[in-house]
């Protein structure tokens, strides 16, 4: 297909492909293909999360991240490689980066709970960690877990369609899945020149996952890398969800769909003292999943681009190029 060069993120109505009618589908799983194909990104609205659960949602990350150092670093386990609980200021970095993000953020997963005994997925994850300080955290932080895993599944079953796959083609593979809930913290500086001179809230980096549903993407500074070398501000709607593809959808499609780079750039100076928040949900697959290139998607233009691997192989490489897990 001929590229477009977008100027902003298409925004799309996931009530389109929920519908039933088969027009509005097919339109849905159109609009959703052509802006993977190029900018990688889109706007959804009716995504299931209500304007209620946000805003509280919202107001326990803030009550967490108001809380003294001391008390964050409670919940922060490194046995556990970032992967539940808190993470602290600068810890992570993005992939070919030394100085790290001006960020500190917490990991929900699947509740082990929800997981049936006889599935052995339930042995690979460990037990959420939830703050004490700020109890309601946990039942909204699930909540919306739930509600962000059910409309990934719902983009999911589009790309599947799009890619002249079975519509269900990911069910079992997202079906408890590794997928993380990541509210962020771009705390305050309140001396900007104590900071490294590179040190930006998030170095321009592809996400690891299938692909993220992100909350909260309106705040100045997110910004996406069109492929035409221009960085193209990122702007939704209140009521809308940012949508983008992961490298491991990268890996599986030889880059049919494209991972694209993005950043979350520092504010102007004198904005430097003020906190900005967004909460991602990161859509993993079961660590089992094979992510070796699609044979449909490998002709002598597109040669095979990716070594094979599991989700659980890429995964376990990416962690330790951000610094979260030793090698």
């Amino acid at each position: 297909m001929s590229e477009i060069l977008f100027d902003e993120v298409p925004s799309l109505d996931l009530a389109d492909f929920t519908s039933g009618d088969a027009e509005r589908r097919a339109q849905f799983v159109k609009q959703l293909g052509d802006a993977y194909q190029n900018i990688g990104f889109i706007a959804l609205r009716n995504h299931g999360l209500s304007d209620e659960l946000t805003q509280k949602l919202y107001a326990a990350t803030q009550k967490f991240f108001a809380l003294p150092d001391e008390v964050k670093q409670k919940y922060e386990n490194p046995e556990l490689a970032g992967q539940r609980g808190y993470v602290g200021k600068g810890k992570e970095k993005a992939k070919g980066f030394n100085t790290g993000d001006l960020k500190e953020f917490y990991h929900v997963g699947q509740e082990r709970s929800d997981i049936p005994d006889n599935d052995p997925i339930k042995d690979e994850y460990p037990d959420n960690i939830f703050p004490t300080e700020v109890p309601e955290f946990k039942e909204v932080t699930l909540e919306a877990y739930r509600k962000l895993e059910a409309a990934g599944k719902e983009v999911l079953r589009a790309i599947a369609i799009h890619l002249s796959l079975d519509e269900n083609y990911f069910d079992d593979k997202v079906k408890y899945g590794n997928s993380i809930l990541r509210p962020i913290h771009y705390f305050p500086i309140e001396n900007p020149d104590s900071v490294p001179a590179d040190a930006v809230r998030a170095a321009e980096h592809g996400d690891i996952n299938l692909i993220t549903l992100l909350m909260g993407a309106s705040a100045d500074g997110l910004q996406v890398l069109r492929r035409d070398g221009q960085w193209i501000p990122i702007t939704a709607l209140p009521e809308q969800v940012v949508v983008n593809v992961g490298d491991m959808m990268a890996r599986l499609t030889n880059n049919k769909l494209k991972s694209t780079i993005h950043r979350v750039v520092n504010p102007p100076r004198e904005l430097m003292h003020t906190s900005r928040f967004s909460i991602p949900f990161f859509m993993h697959p079961r660590s089992e999943m094979d992510l070796t290139c699609l044979e449909s998607c490998i002709d002598e233009k597109n040669p095979k681009a990716y070594p094979d691997a599991t989700a659980g192989e890429y995964l376990n490489e990416r962690l330790v190029e951000l610094g979260l897990k030793k090698a």
